[in-house]
């Protein structure tokens, strides 16, 4: 051990080196891993509640093996997932205001079949399950588009099955 017989005489406005400080990273490694499994599950609440469904592959899903991540990486991590969730929300919201549109567009048809001539809208349009679609369409053909008869045809569901 060195001992100093004099003092050391600094310029004024510095301060003597200090050992660095050792960083417990522990509290905010559980943050951001606290964060990041909130994100996972609202992405994925997200993605499961739109129909159609939302590809996770084009939602920027990565596979990747178990790995220790550094605070910057799990950073990273946390804004890239932020970034995803936001995008999905947003398809999701649009997706369902197109189909609010179509679900109005149904109740216009219905309404005055006239105005839509040969206007179709399936159910995969308003974001439910099923085969079922409403067609504008003339009443007795030839002769009730020639006499503007117009009339919504719904139709009643899937096409049996008929084995080949």
């Amino acid at each position: 051990m060195d001992v100093l017989d004099r003092p050391i005489h600094l310029p004024p406005g510095t301060l003597p080196l200090a050992p660095p400080a050792e960083v417990d990273e522990r509290a905010a490694r559980e943050t951001l891993r606290r964060q990041i499994a909130k994100l996972e599950r609202e992405f994925s609440a997200a993605a499961v509640a739109a129909y159609p469904r939302v590809d996770l592959a084009a939602a920027g899903m990565r596979r990747g093996g178990p790995r220790l991540l550094g605070l910057g990486e799990l950073e990273a991590t946390r804004d890239e997932l932020a970034g995803r969730l936001k995008d999905v929300r947003t398809f999701v919201t649009e997706a369902a205001d197109e189909q609010e549109d179509k679900r109005v567009l149904i109740e216009r048809m219905l309404l005055e079949p006239a105005k839509f001539k040969w206007v179709r809208v399936s159910n995969a349009d308003i974001g439910e399950h099923g085969c079922k679609n409403w067609h504008v369409r003339p009443r007795l053909g030839i002769i009730g588009m020639l006499a503007g008869w117009w009339h919504v045809k719904i139709s009643s569901g899937c096409p049996l099955f008929e084995p080949a």
